[in-house]
């Protein structure tokens, strides 16, 4: 391979830092604009990268109703410990379903009874909920939203 050529690997662990700085002396500078980004470039990629996460994350907040920020921010302070309460993270205790999914188990407007009445499952360690007819509109809400 003359000097002043590379191959796709080569650019890979020039721009990755993991070709040995030896190695790197035999670019000419002809190639190097080639191979290097210019500050101006690096300054470019980073904004249009962090302009798209601040957008993804923005429409998720927003996409929520106010009844439904209410109830996430209720399975968020008492369920969460044990249960997943979003669409994609696995439950922190194996045995307790995520909450998207409740929806296959189960009609959501079923559990309004059991939300006002309080909830009791068989296993010990879950406690038992009473909620107020606001609290049981804002969490169902919520779940509704995650189906």
């Amino acid at each position: 391979m003359s000097p002043g050529n590379i191959d796709v690997f080569e650019l890979h662990q020039i721009r990755t830092g993991r070709l040995p700085l030896t190695q790197i002396k035999r670019i000419t500078p002809s190639r190097a604009k080639d191979v290097f980004e210019t500050r101006e470039q690096t300054v470019v990629r980073y904004s249009f990268t962090s302009l798209a996460v601040m957008l993804a994350l923005t429409n998720a907040a927003v996409a929520l109703t106010p009844a439904e920020q209410r109830g996430r921010t209720f399975v968020i302070n008492n369920c969460s410990r044990c249960h997943a309460v979003d669409k994609v993270s696995p439950s922190p205790l194996t045995i307790a379903p995520p909450f998207r999914d409740l929806h296959k188990r189960y009609p959501i407007e079923t559990l309004q009874e059991g939300l006002a009445e309080g909830l009791s499952t068989g296993h010990p360690t879950m406690p038992e909920f009473r909620l107020e007819p606001d609290q049981i509109n804002d969490v169902l809400s919520y779940l509704k939203s995650l189906e």
